[in-house]
């Protein structure tokens, strides 16, 4: 392989070829910290919350580098999302995957230097064969996306991953990027080393995504639930359910009552229903998509305005990345748990399946989900918290900050009910205990001699209603477990708490509001029902049909009513909009000016 260049571009360059290809005139948080590292050839982990831009880190510097970007990316439909993207800015750029027919074209482009870009994924990047290929050209930059897959400790641990390094050895003049939105210290930690990147080559951004409100609610219907969030949010949204069965009841129940188009995706479908389903959410602007969480990863689709879990998600950072491919435009977008104490109950029991090694951080990991669940403060500050911010006390879009909940002590009552499961012999559910101790003598507790406790009966008034979330609470901090007989017994702070050592209090929600009509400028895209800007939309609509690319490939919202605003009466009007770079304006710029010299 030939040495690279010894003068590298700087960052006045990238400013000039950042307006040339994408249409922008300035970088976003740390893209130019990372870029500035990127052309200088310094090898770099960057850390940046989903929606930051972290495929621009590499894409830009790829159009300015002699040689070919090397992409490794985890999942086939992620890099042709991608592709698609660069090529509509003018980017050259191929995959080499098991399902490209190009795959000749695209090794001879390779070898001729007429790649900018070139992704593949980490079973092929670690083959023999590869690094064969990468020898009969030049590489300007390995970059490593979802780079938290590297490590053990991260959430979605990938062996393939672990495989990297020996190629990246192989070419030790060829600096590395590694990307990843989610990971926390230990993880970075680990990342850097995993992939032979230098302590100080760590950029790290806020995880903070302001434009997502969060709210975390209890469920208890959640078709009814998610109908309501679908009525509020008329764009595209993904409903995460836990398990395939429940993914196709959810999606045939969601389409009977809200009239919209909702699919299933899990992958217990044929390969070919999955790539269609996949691809029809992809073009939409409306459509909903639930699946189980092998769905997102793959997707690069910015116009996401919200994203729903119908069950507890596996862990805080699994949460984050799945919560963050709402928004990812910076338009406003909403991210809605509904949980459950089953769910934590059921998690809490897999943790035996866990390697031994690995059960303190997954038992670690359950109970940070459980006090972001169950906390009565800001949810954002949990969420910055977990992963090593410093934020406000209070973030003003999340539902704790909106309708701020009520708190009580609620450790005598919580006293009360582990007495009950204990004197009960540990067997019994939530609907048991709740009749001894409020005194419902039906034949069951009859028979069994229940009525007789010391415990029968000492609940009653307010204090009765407050059992079933107190139950919950105690459910999901692990106080109360499930057992294989479906009875609650005592677990991890129990005998605390019953010893008086450890105080109990639960976030008491307020009643929900429904609201009759749809939200204001968070619920759709046109938020002055501007008429230029759904013509607009339509010609995009037209024009991306015709390419067979998503609307999003063509222009972003944000571009359509930056044009619906401005109204460029020129092409050199239009070259300034945010968004429209040099390949975009020669493609759709007239017939983009025609339409609003029409309306």
């Amino acid at each position: 392989m030939a040495s690279l260049p010894s003068t590298r571009p700087d960052l006045p360059a990238a400013r000039a070829e950042l307006r040339r290809i994408f249409g922008f005139d300035s970088f976003r948080g740390v893209q130019e910290q990372v870029l500035a590292r990127v052309l200088a050839g310094e090898s770099t982990l960057a850390v940046m919350p989903t929606g930051a831009g972290k495929s621009l880190t590499y894409q830009l510097p790829a159009t300015m580098l002699e040689g070919t970007c090397v992409v490794i990316s985890p999942l086939i439909a992620l890099m042709h999302d991608q592709l698609r993207s660069a090529r509509a800015n003018g980017i050259a750029a191929a995959t080499l995957t098991s399902v490209d027919d190009d795959w000749r074209e695209t090794i001879d482009a390779f070898r001729s230097g007429q790649l900018d870009l070139l992704y593949v994924a980490p079973e092929r990047a670690s083959q023999p064969g590869f690094r064969e290929l990468l020898d009969s050209a030049r590489v300007a930059l390995f970059a490593v996306d979802e780079a938290h897959c590297v490590s053990e400790w991260g959430h979605d641990f990938r062996p393939d991953y672990r495989q990297l390094r020996g190629l990246l050895d192989a070419f030790p003049q060829v600096p590395r990027l590694a990307l990843t939105a989610t990971a926390d210290a230990h993880t970075r930690s680990d990342i850097l080393a995993q992939l032979g990147i230098p302590d100080d080559g760590l950029v790290l951004a806020g995880f903070d995504r302001p434009n997502i409100r969060y709210t975390i609610t209890h469920r208890d219907n959640p078709v009814t639930q998610l109908t309501d969030l679908m009525a509020k949010e008329p764009g595209p949204g993904i409903v995460y359910a836990p398990t395939r069965a429940k993914v196709e009841k959810l999606a045939e129940q969601l389409a009977q009552r809200t009239g919209r188009r909702v699919l299933p995706y899990h992958a217990g479908l044929a390969p070919e229903v999955r790539r269609d389903n996949q691809a029809a959410f992809v073009a939409s602007e409306d459509m909903v998509i639930v699946a189980t969480v092998a769905f997102g990863m793959g997707i690069d689709k910015p116009d996401v305005r919200f994203v729903a879990h119908a069950a507890t998600p596996k862990s805080i950072e699994g949460y984050y990345q799945e919560t963050g491919r709402a928004g990812r435009d910076g338009d406003p977008a909403q991210a809605v748990m509904l949980w459950g104490a089953g769910d934590f109950a059921t998690a809490r029991q897999r943790l035996s399946e866990v390697e031994e090694h690995r059960r303190k951080g997954e038992h670690a990991r359950l109970d940070a989900l459980a006090g972001l669940v169950e906390t009565p403060g800001c949810r954002r500050a949990v969420l910055l918290r977990h992963f090593g911010e410093d934020p406000p006390e209070s973030c003003g879009n999340c539902d704790n900050c909106c309708n701020p909940p009520a708190v009580t002590d609620a450790t005598e009552l919580a006293r009360k009910l582990l007495s009950a499961a204990y004197r009960t012999g540990q067997s019994f559910g939530f609907g048991h205990l709740s009749k001894v101790l409020t005194g419902d003598a039906d034949e069951r507790v009859r028979q069994r001699g229940h009525d007789e406790l010391s415990v029968f009966g000492i609940v009653d008034g307010e204090d009765a209603a407050m059992l079933r979330p107190l139950s919950r609470a105690l459910q999901a901090t692990g106080a109360l477990v499930s057992n294989a007989h479906g009875g609650l017994e005592l677990a991890g702070d129990a005998r605390a708490i019953l010893k008086g050592e450890q105080a109990v209090e639960i976030v008491l929600p307020p009643p929900r509001q429904r609201r009759t009509r749809r939200g204001g400028r968070d619920a759709t895209p046109n938020p002055v029902g501007d008429p230029l800007f759904e013509a607009l939309r339509g010609l995009r609509r037209d024009l991306a049909a015709e390419a067979g690319v998503p609307p999003y490939v063509i222009f972003h919202d944000a571009a359509l009513r930056a044009m619906a605003s401005q109204r460029p009466a020129s092409l050199s009007k239009m070259s300034g909009i945010p968004g429209v770079g040099e390949k975009k304006l020669a493609a759709y710029g007239d017939a983009f000016l025609k339409a609003i010299q029409q309306n």
